[in-house]
């Protein structure tokens, strides 16, 4: 069935992918900050009532978390409040509110990886801000699909990857912290599976991450091997040797435990993700 879907946040590293993805099957729009302030709840409305969309996909977000640590109201009036808009608006034309959350809503301390049914206990500014904002699109649009997710990359935009490869391009000595682990997930293979998941009808909140699991310095050391730079030396450190103003979770792995419930099976593993994405897209010609 063709569908209206609303993309906000279409030129982001997520909204891009979403759009190509969405766009040979389904009649999709895309804003941007240029177009739509989600923290104007007059402007979602205005938007939501001219367009008449079906979905709305909330790909928008302040994610620089050690800058949210350092500007908390911006933090949560964006993730937060603007969460809570389009979620407004979404109900207010009968539509389905897609919104994307975070590992860092968790405090990192469980051993195993975390279940859609663990409770929340976010240290971070930034993970409470995505937090408030699950809190608001639950409250206000009972159409709703919440989709936590970890450690993005992808082809538009900055991210640990392509910041990686850069510095080792630079030659610039590489310290990684060893002692984080979580699951890196593809934006191109999460816009993906979004899409699969709006066409199947899912409410409710989910896990969504390419499958696997590892810690930076293991993420790190593949990227520059299949970028074409395998005698990069990266050293391994401990959070505590790399403070960051925003504290990070040792552990954030997450079990997309309600897919397989489900009967979905899961996205590609990360490593296969991360190859195609760096050979693609920073590997050094020889």
């Amino acid at each position: 069935m063709l569908m209206r879907i609303l993309v906000v946040g279409a030129r982001g590293m997520l909204g891009t992918d979403l759009m190509e993805t969405i766009r040979p099957t389904h009649d999709v729009l895309g804003f941007d900050i240029q177009d739509i302030d989600i923290t104007s709840l007059e402007q979602c409305l205005s938007a939501a009532e001219k367009y008449r969309p079906e979905v709305i996909i909330n790909a928008a977000a302040f994610t620089r978390v050690d800058d949210c640590e350092m500007n908390p109201e911006k933090a949560f009036i964006v993730n937060g409040d603007g969460a809570g808009n389009l979620a407004r608006a979404a109900k207010a034309q009968g539509a389905i509110l897609v919104h994307y959350s975070t590992d860092y809503v968790f405090d990192g301390l469980k051993k195993d990886a975390y279940l859609e049914e663990d409770v929340p206990n976010p240290p971070s500014i930034y993970g409470k801000s995505k937090l408030r904002g699950e809190k608001q699109v639950r409250d206000y649009c009972p159409n709703h699909m919440i989709l936590r997710t970890s450690w993005l990359f992808g082809r538009n935009g900055p991210n640990f990857i392509r910041t990686i490869i850069g510095m080792a391009l630079q030659g610039a000595p590489l310290r990684i912290v060893a002692d984080q682990i979580g699951s890196p997930t593809y934006s191109k293979d999460l816009a993906a599976f979004t899409m699969r998941m709006i066409e199947a009808g899912c409410l409710g909140i989910y896990h969504l991450t390419n499958s696997g699991s590892c810690t930076w310095f293991e993420l790190a050391g593949r990227a520059v091997e299949w970028a074409g730079l395998p005698d990069t030396p990266i050293t391994p450190v401990t959070t505590a040797e790399f403070p960051r103003p925003a504290p990070r979770p040792a552990n954030s792995v997450l079990a997309n435990a309600r897919l397989r419930r489900e009967g979905f099976s899961l996205m590609r593993p990360w490593q296969e993700a991360v190859r195609e994405y760096t050979e693609e897209n920073l590997k050094q010609k020889s």
